[in-house]
Formats: C-alpha cells, sequence, structure tokens
C-alpha cells in the first residue's frame, strides 16, 4: 500500500429496545434453546418505529470523531455502508451529512452487504491517496428488522440493529490509534442467489397496491452461506497475513463477521484462533451486517481487548456473495 492510513477514533452505537429469545419465542415457534445451540445470540437491539439507518449512524459518527477529538467540520468524505438505508434517493449518507451539521464534503453509500464496512474502509484509504490531507469518516449502519421477515424463524432470529463508525486519516498516528497495515475486499457474484433481499430492486419492482412478498425480506440457504463463509474468510485471513510476512501467532486478536457462533467457531478453528484472542459480540448484538465488524472492533478498544503494540485481524462475508480481512496495527 502507498500511504499511511491512520483510524483516530471508534464509535458504535445500538437502539435501545433489546429484544431477547425469550421475547422471540411468542413471536415465532423458536426457543431460546434452539436459538443459543444453533447461533450463539442471545439478545438484539431494534430500532423504534421511525428510527432510520441514520440515526444510528450519527451518534455512532459523533463518537468516533470526539474520541479521535475532532469535529463534523474537519471531515472531507464520507462513506456510508448499508443495505438498509433511509430510503432508495437521497443516499444516507447525504442525510447523514445534514445530520452533522456539515455541507459540500463528499458523500456516498455502498452496498456490499456485510462486508460493507471493509470496503467502505477501503474506498476511504483510496480518496486518502487521492487527496492527501483529507479526513473520512467510515461508518455502517443497519436497520436489518425492516428487511426481517418475523414469520420465517430461520432467519428472524439472527439480525439486529446498529451502527459503527471510525475516522480515518493520513495523519501520525497516536496512542491508542490504530494503523491500517493492508486489506483486501473480494467478490463472487456467481452466488448471488444464496442470500437476497430482491423486492424492491429493479430487478423486481414494487407495484401500487401488491402485497408483499417473502423476496422483500432476507432469504438465505443457511448451509450453503455457512459453508462459503467459513471458506472464504478462512482463506482470505490466511492470504492477507502471509503476504504481510506474519504468522496467526502475530494476531493478538481476531475479530470476524458476528454473523453465528457457528461460523465463528468454525473460522477460527482454522485459524488456530480460540478463547480471549476471538472477539465475539454476537450473542448480545445478533448479526447486524455491515455494521457487524464495526461495533466489534469499537466494542474492543472501549472494553481494553486491545492495546499498544496489538495487531488485529479483521474479517467478513456477506451477500454478494462479498468478503474481506484487514490487518490493523495499535500504537
Amino acid at each position: 500500500m502507498h500511504g499511511r492510513f491512520t483510524i483516530e477514533g471508534f464509535g458504535r452505537h445500538v437502539p435501545e429496545r433489546v429484544l431477547t429469545n425469550a421475547d422471540l419465542e411468542a413471536i415465532v415457534d423458536t426457543s431460546d434453546d434452539w436459538i443459543t445451540t444453533r447461533t450463539g445470540i442471545k439478545e438484539r437491539h431494534i430500532a423504534a418505529p421511525g428510527e432510520t439507518s441514520s440515526d444510528l449512524a450519527v451518534v455512532a459518527a459523533r463518537n468516533a470523531l470526539a474520541q479521535a477529538g475532532r469535529t463534523a467540520q474537519d471531515l472531507t468524505h464520507i462513506f456510508y455502508a448499508t443495505f438498509t438505508p433511509d430510503a432508495v434517493c437521497p443516499p444516507a449518507s447525504s442525510i447523514l451529512q445534514e445530520k452533522l451539521g456539515i455541507q459540500g464534503r463528499s458523500a456516498v453509500d455502498m452496498n456490499a452487504a456485510c462486508s460493507g464496512f471493509l470496503y467502505a474502509l477501503e474506498a476511504g484509504m483510496g480518496a486518502l491517496a487521492l487527496r492527501p490531507g483529507s479526513t473520512a469518516l467510515i461508518t455502517a449502519s443497519e436497520i436489518t428488522t425492516c428487511r426481517t421477515n418475523w414469520a420465517d424463524r430461520g432467519t428472524c432470529v439472527l439480525f439486529g440493529d446498529g451502527a459503527g463508525a471510525v475516522i480515518l486519516s493520513d495523519k501520525e498516528p497516536k496512542p491508542g490509534q490504530a494503523v491500517i497495515k493492508d486489506i483486501i475486499t473480494k467478490s463472487d457474484g456467481s452466488l448471488w442467489p444464496l442470500l437476497t433481499v430482491k423486492a424492491g430492486g429493479s430487478g423486481w419492482p414494487l407495484k401500487l397496491g401488491e402485497q408483499v412478498k417473502e423476496d422483500y425480506f432476507i432469504e438465505m440457504n443457511g448451509p450453503e452461506v455457512y459453508k462459503n463463509a467459513v471458506r472464504s474468510m478462512g482463506q482470505v485471513c490466511e492470504e492477507i497475513v502471509t503476504r504481510n510476512g506474519l504468522a496467526m501467532d502475530d494476531v493478538d486478536l481476531f475479530i470476524p463477521h458476528q454473523a453465528n457462533l457457528r461460523i465463528i467457531e468454525a473460522v477460527g478453528k482454522r485459524l488456530k484462533f480460540t478463547g480471549d484472542r476471538v472477539m465475539v459480540t454476537v450473542d448480545r448484538y445478533g448479526n447486524t451486517s455491515a455494521a457487524s465488524v464495526a461495533i466489534a472492533l469499537s466494542d474492543a478498544v472501549s472494553e481494553g481487548r486491545v492495546k499498544s503494540g496489538s495487531t488485529v485481524l479483521l474479517t467478513t462475508f456477506g451477500g454478494g456473495f462479498t468478503w474481506g480481512a484487514a490487518i490493523l496495527k495499535f500504537i
């Protein structure tokens, strides 16, 4: 990579309302034991009526700015990862810019499904390389529950709402900040039918008066998603660690996409990460899609899971299929 890319601040925000597995028992044919055994999820945060993706993102952004000792006026770019924007148009990034009280900045939405945060992070690095001296807000925010079919027990138990954010610059890092050592993003469009939210797109347009159907919500071939997620995240982690002259033993904390505990454990086993070396937040947030890794990273910092000199490996996987990995070094 060319140039220095510093994460100055980390932030996250989740809605106040908590939906437990016991609560779900009253909604769909399921049980706490069934959910916990298969996913590791105990609860998730759910947006209040009228609460939007940008409402969550603005709080996460302000938290990241505060930790970085920055204000919104310092921002030159906003990269906003989501598959659940406030509206099809305008972009959620423009709405977020207005809520931050700034104008005239570059702002763009990015949809790489659950891999969105790493894709947006890489785009932010590109902006800094092209425009040295820039400061970018990288945020990922989802109201996944607006696209959750509460009659489908195979998917409705998995998802939650939340937002994560980081402040990215090319400045010399300070203690508590992190340098991005490398990043890889990948995709395989041949597998897109395995994980979809189709209705409302140009290929599946909605018609006035038409009843909402199953394809408006998240539809997933669980076994195939599991198989591809474990393989793809494992391979990309091995690739990025090797090309940076590292070994898995050099990684102090592994932060994978928080889809479900079985996937986390399977990838960790392949890479020989166990115990405290693996960051797990899926039990309390569920799968927050693009926000997943960003929230987990912010929690890792606030909980003291990283310290000066820590090497952190991030990886993610989502619809598309998309996937990726990044290596951070904390100062």
